[in-house]
């Protein structure tokens, strides 16, 4: 990936975070592991992990309802053009990265 692209996806979590932390409420914690950029530049899938677990298909439905208000948020706060179509996504890698650290410390 080029340096753009990987500026591109710094920029987008960063602003990510900053826009869940104010819109999304107490119920849970959602955290924005990575940022994947498409070859093009115009997709970008934000991955987040959610807990409590249960928490996890309210928080990704929210977050779809609210990506205009995203990229509104994105227009207002950042300077990329055109801007890219941004998913939101659960993180599945990290959810297996803490459940082998569970494992490990089983041991």
């Amino acid at each position: 990936m080029s340096l753009h692209m990987d500026r591109v996806g710094a920029i987008i979590a960063r602003e990510a975070a900053v826009f869940i932390l104010r819109e999304a409420g107490p119920d849970s914690l959602i955290t924005v592991t990575r940022t994947i950029v498409s070859s093009s530049g115009d997709h970008v899938s934000v991955l987040l992990t959610v807990l409590p677990e249960d928490k996890t298909q309210s928080a990704l439905t929210f977050l779809s309802r609210q990506r205009e208000a995203f990229s509104d948020h994105l227009k207002k706060r950042s300077r990329l053009s055109p801007l890219p179509r941004v998913d939101f996504q659960l993180d599945s890698g990290e959810k297996s990265r803490q459940r082998l650290d569970e494992l490990s410390n089983e041991l």
